[in-house]
């Protein structure tokens, strides 16, 4: 049963992401990102990684969604149609940008680079730690530099996007 729900939920979530690329809407293209970030919290409900889908639903789809409806609010974006004449031919290399995605991931997926560390982190450590202990000694130890630079990541889009705002009015 849990096979056929991570399915249908994976499906789901593809569809939305696929549906996000090909919207002009700003708003709806805000509305499939949500739904694909909701999927994804399903899909880690079904992993048994509760914290990291709370984690998900709070952060991303709740807080960062927000911050980009504002955005997109603030800014007012319309289509722009100078950018469609000045530059004709954009799909030929959005195109081949995609398939070259689609190639490297294909590629990773097949690799041993997504095996993991092996016998480290077996599932009797695991709860004997409790997983958002787990998730908070590593966030702090291990992975502490990709932790604070996207925390700057973040920090510094507000601010662009304050600036943006700014200058619009």
């Amino acid at each position: 049963m849990e096979s056929y729900l991570f399915y249908i939920v994976g499906t789901i979530a593809v569809l939305a992401a696929v549906y996000l690329i090909f919207e002009r809407n700003p708003v709806f293209c805000a509305l499939y990102l949500i739904q694909t970030m909701v999927c994804i919290a399903v899909l880690y409900i079904l992993l048994e990684a509760q914290f990291i889908a709370a984690v998900q639903m709070i952060v991303y789809a709740g807080a960062i969604m927000v911050l980009f409806l504002f955005v997109i609010m603030l800014l007012n974006i319309k289509g722009d149609e100078e950018s469609k004449r000045s530059f004709p031919f954009r799909k030929i290399p959005a195109i081949l940008m995609g398939i070259g995605l689609l190639t490297v991931i294909c590629i990773i997926l097949k690799s041993k680079l997504l095996q993991g560390k092996q016998d480290v982190y077996t599932v009797a450590h695991i709860e004997s730690l409790g997983n958002t202990q787990l998730i908070g000694n590593l966030l702090f130890t291990d992975y502490l530099l990709p932790f604070e630079i996207t925390s700057i990541l973040l920090f510094v889009a507000a601010i662009g996007a304050i600036m943006l705002a700014k200058r619009k009015l």
